[in-house]
């Protein structure tokens, strides 16, 4: 298989290491958009990164685009000669050149004309320096004068080949070559490239082109490190990622700390490595925290220990700065920081944490929490009157926990306060008691009603209090915690915040939990609170949906709905048995009565499920109606009692889902 025939690296000074994966992404869909508007065959390779350059390689891509035809549309053959010469004067042509051109709306003069394709080299060096500028950065700055190009940082070099020719062009005052540059301190500044052999002529200075094989290395040289000697690197994906980015060429180092420090919680200690430092921490026998770290530098080795050695001195500062920090703290009790909450602001217009913490307080009593998860809203963000929580920001909330078991506060208070800030993502889990759970809740919600309460709505990638985070962690509290909470009570009556959760509702089914998205229309049209009974449900559907009763049934109920929507017949019109015809519509009614209790009593038990698959029993009568029974009798009476039957049909079974939103084939 043919390899790459071009190559884009973009040399710039370090860029932030978050920055960089979604740079890559714009990149690659820009450079495949810039081909298919420009009908140039050919792909995009592969797209990668380090600290100092953004690299694309495409392949496939012709020496330039295929000659084509146009047909250019003049006016209708109806306007004469005059308007015909001057269609063919404008085109440069005679009039015996034209055609007649037939549309639906008439005859009209045209032209086929012939474009000549233009070379891809001319299109790239045209395009690639808008399509460089156009890669959106959280920052970008202007980098000489305000005329200049704003980018993240410097542009440097740029490497333009197509083939062996360099794509001439000129970007923020650079011009493009074929002259690369090698690892800052252990490469040639210049180094001359090709595409065959970019990646070789970059490693020879000091420079792995591709992440996953910096990643790979990262990984190889800790178990190299750690083998033997009964250690293991506690597993950071997040950490890995940024040293992946940080550097050109990783190297592994072990270290080592005065183990006495291991008195402070693992959970400071750790924060201060992972942190401050960028250095993944150690366990040892039985999962301890071992008094080692491992630390990753941007340099082939070291063969004095004079980095490991550097990076023990800073870690030993940065841990006394704990130390005094935990020992400095404990002087106050963390009860007696509540007062002090007054002074630290939540929102301007919302108030102190202070206040916040009484609405957490009265919010945890609503919810039922007893005397220790009261307790813990109480407390929850005492901690950020603490000197740890100001220098180590990370640990807020664990801080809390940690404090209040240190100080005799009760088990499941502290361990509520620990845990009141998750989850912090999809991925994170929910906190493990029913007190954490409900401090949680309350925090976040308090948080989303007040911001929502005064405007601070989200608004496209603006969400400065983290609203959408805060929204998606109540859901998967009230769901992985099984809360029997209704949360629609909880919002206010404030319409925009009910819409916001019923976005994060929706996500949260499909994207998480895998369920059809027409699945989660169907059940949140017949109601979405509380979110567990929402699951069930949702569950008692995908469980039903592949047996042969389901789309017939679905397709039934949209019919119905479809009729009673058509005649605008007035829902909650009782249907009177005396009018019931013998045959199909009694025998229909019968069934509906006969199963609604049935069907009431199965989801009163919680066993959505049997409802669902006891509904699906009446679908032979559903079908036997429909087959021998005119809804739309002439008699008025007669019409307006078997729709009203229909309509009590459709509302008792529609509590489980609108079947009218499942898709079927």
């Amino acid at each position: 298989m043919p390899g790459p025939n071009f190559l884009l690296e973009i040399g710039v000074e370090e860029i932030p290491d978050w920055m960089i994966p979604p740079a890559l992404e714009h990149l690659r869909k820009a450079f495949t958009k810039l081909l298919e508007e420009n009908r140039l065959r050919g792909k995009v390779e592969w797209v990668d990164a380090t600290p100092r350059r953004l690299v694309l390689a495409a392949t496939g891509l012709p020496k330039g685009q295929k000659d084509s035809v146009e047909t250019v549309s003049g006016p209708p053959k109806s306007a004469g000669e005059g308007a015909a010469q001057g269609f063919a004067r404008k085109l440069g042509v005679t009039v015996e050149q034209l055609e007649t051109l037939s549309t639906p709306k008439g005859e009209y003069f045209s032209f086929q004309k012939k474009l000549t394709g233009r070379a891809a080299a001319e299109i790239l060096a045209d395009a690639l320096p808008g399509l460089i500028l156009s890669i959106p950065w959280p920052k970008a700055m202007y980098w000489s004068s305000k005329a200049s190009a704003r980018f993240i940082r410097p542009i440097r070099w740029v490497v333009a080949l197509f083939g062996s020719k360099v794509v001439p062009f000129e970007v923020a005052g650079v011009v493009s070559s074929n002259i690369s540059s090698g690892h800052r301190r252990f490469g040639k500044a210049k180094v001359k490239v090709s595409i065959r052999k970019y990646e070789e002529a970059l490693r020879a200075n000091g420079v792995l082109v591709h992440a996953a094989e910096r990643r790979a290395k990262i990984l190889e040289g800790i178990a190299a490190l750690v083998e033997g000697r009964g250690l293991q690197m506690r597993p950071d994906a997040a950490l890995l990622e940024t040293l992946t980015y940080l550097t050109e060429w990783p190297t592994a180092i072990l270290g080592s700390f005065d183990a006495g420090y291991l008195s402070l919680p693992s959970e400071v200690l750790v924060t201060v490595m992972r942190h401050h430092q960028k250095y993944f921490s150690v366990t040892g026998a039985g999962g301890a925290l071992a008094p080692n770290f491992v630390a990753v530098m941007n340099v082939p080795g070291d063969p004095e220990g004079l980095v490991v050695a550097g990076n023990e001195r800073v870690l030993r500062a940065r841990f006394n700065d704990a130390r005094f920090f935990w020992e400095s703290d404990q002087k106050r009790k963390i009860s007696d920081r509540v007062a002090s909450l007054g002074n630290v602001t939540f929102q301007a217009k919302l108030g102190s944490y202070l206040d916040k913490t009484n609405r957490v307080v009265d919010l945890v009593k609503q919810l039922g929490g007893n005397e220790h998860a009261q307790r813990a809203a109480l407390l929850a963000k005492c901690d950020l009157t603490t000197d740890m929580v100001k220098e180590f920001t990370d640990l807020q909330g664990v801080v809390g926990g940690l404090y209040m078991r240190a100080q005799g506060e009760s088990e499941e208070a502290a361990a509520a306060v620990y845990d009141h800030y998750k989850p912090l993502s999809m991925e994170d889990t929910v906190p493990g008691t029913v007190s954490g759970l409900l401090v949680s809740l309350a925090d976040k919600l308090d948080t989303l009603r007040e911001c929502f309460r005064i405007g601070m709505i989200p608004s496209g990638s603006r969400d400065p209090f983290a609203l959408r985070r805060a929204a998606q962690g109540v859901v998967k509290i009230l769901l992985e915690g099984e809360l029997d909470v209704a949360l629609r009570p909880l919002l206010d009556g404030n319409v925009q915040l009910e819409e916001f959760f019923l976005d994060r509702i929706r996500y949260y089914f499909r994207e998480i939990r895998g369920f059809a998205y027409d699945e989660v229309n169907a059940v949140l049209a017949a109601g979405w609170d509380p979110l567990p009974g929402a699951e069930s449900r949702l569950r008692a559907i995908q469980k039903m949906r592949p047996t042969e009763d389901f789309e017939p049934l679905a397709a039934s109920f949209k019919r119905i709905s479809n009729i009673i929507e058509q005649a605008g017949f007035e829902k909650g019109i009782p249907y009177i048995h005396a009018m019931l015809e013998a045959g199909p519509e009694a025998d229909l009614c019968a069934a509906f009565e006969g199963l609604r209790g049935q069907v009431a009593s199965l989801r009163a038990s919680g066993d959505d499920a049997g409802a669902l698959a006891r509904i699906a029993s009446v679908r032979p009568a559903v079908d036997l109606f429909f087959d021998k029974v005119l809804v739309n009798s002439p008699d008025p009476n007669v019409r307006r009692n078997r729709l009203a039957l229909l309509s009590s049909l459709l509302t008792e079974f529609s509590s489980i889902a609108d079947f009218s939103e499942i898709v079927t084939s």
